[in-house]
């Protein structure tokens, strides 16, 4: 009995000390894979959002055109310049393609992790929305130089946040382009608008905490990108958006 006793005393206690080692191999939740999955998760949602948002939208339509935008205007490839130098009609295609991969970049992160990693939706639609955004304004195809990010941002928005997040972008950025005519500014005031709405919603348990951080990441990324246009806006030397058939040179593209 004695000898029992010790057994099942020894037993217990290497098996309190190997638990985790024990759980962290046996597969499952907690398991190995359960360890493993949700990187291999991000890792891949990260990598099929960049591409989606690498499609370089703009640069096809002007070379559909017969124009290189990287050689055009203000060099950008995003929907503003595309606008200005291809017409109305193909920026505003320009505009509804590059929110439109924004969207998938998104929407394809959730299928990832539905089927890899059931229950990581949200932190794959985060990396999805982040690396699409990436992917949009440094794309590989086109030697990392894309657009600012608005449009394919307003994508992923809608994509992955409350529709009242997205309503207030687009809001705040129609009420500042009607008054002001500068895209920057208006493309500021939605980026701010955001985390800001975000934020609010999360108080009242209507946002995920992880979304507020998001919003408020890409938020702090398009003010980065369009640190040329906050000087130009400071010095009053910003051009006003007007829409040109031809090319202007010195204009900055904010799309």
């Amino acid at each position: 009995m004695g000898r029992g006793h010790v057994t099942t005393n020894l037993g217990s206690r290497e098996m309190a000390s190997l638990r985790p080692r024990w759980i962290f191999l046996e597969g499952g939740r907690g398991g190995l894979h359960g360890f493993v999955m949700p990187w291999v998760t991000l890792i891949s949602a990260f990598i099929a959002s960049y591409l989606c948002g690498s499609f370089p939208s703009g640069y096809l339509a002007g070379r559909m055109r017969g124009v290189d935008l990287r050689r055009e205007g203000s060099g950008n490839v995003g929907a503003t310049n595309a606008l200005r130098v291809l017409g109305k009609g193909w920026g505003y295609g320009v505009f509804v393609m590059d929110a439109l991969k924004g969207f998938l970049g998104v929407r394809v992160t959730f299928l990832i992790a539905a089927s890899m990693s059931p229950g990581w939706e949200i932190p794959a639609g985060v990396v999805g929305a982040v690396g699409t955004v990436l992917g949009h304004n440094f794309p590989v195809w086109l030697g990392f130089r894309g657009g600012k990010g608005i449009s394919t941002s307003a994508g992923v928005m809608l994509a992955l946040f409350p529709i009242w997040v997205f309503l207030s972008g687009i809001v705040a950025w129609g009420l500042v382009f009607s008054m002001t005519r500068y895209v920057s500014l208006a493309s500021l005031a939605a980026s701010l608008a955001l985390p800001v709405s975000s934020a609010a919603l999360w108080v009242y348990g209507r946002c995920e905490g992880l979304l507020v951080a998001t919003a408020g990441l890409m938020c702090l990324l398009a003010f980065w990108r369009h640190r040329p246009n906050i000087a130009r806006l400071a010095t009053g030397t910003e051009k006003r958006f007007e829409r040109k058939k031809k090319s202007v040179p010195g204009v900055e593209a904010n799309v």
